[in-house]
């Protein structure tokens, strides 16, 4: 089963809210999760970006692989280093 850290998008139309999941790469952008890891706002000014950073650096080190937007938000908040 591979693994991916992505996006899942909440909130209502036109004001969108992200929380950053684990899951697995054939289920769909809003479907079943394994794990919730953090949230992301874009709407705020600057972007509020909240993640567990134990949680994060468990499931990297367990072999999941980030999508190109969520590598951003985690080098963003300190998970990774660029």
């Amino acid at each position: 089963m591979a693994v991916k850290i992505r996006l899942t998008r909440m909130g209502d139309k036109k004001s969108p809210f992200y929380r950053v999941v684990v899951a697995d790469s054939k289920s769909p952008r809003d479907g079943k999760f394994i794990d919730i890891i953090g949230t992301y706002n874009p709407l705020k000014d600057p972007a509020e970006i909240k993640i567990d950073s134990e949680k994060a650096s468990k499931w990297l080190k367990d072999g999941a692989q980030p999508t190109q937007t969520a590598k951003n938000i985690l080098v963003k908040s300190g998970v990774i280093e660029k």
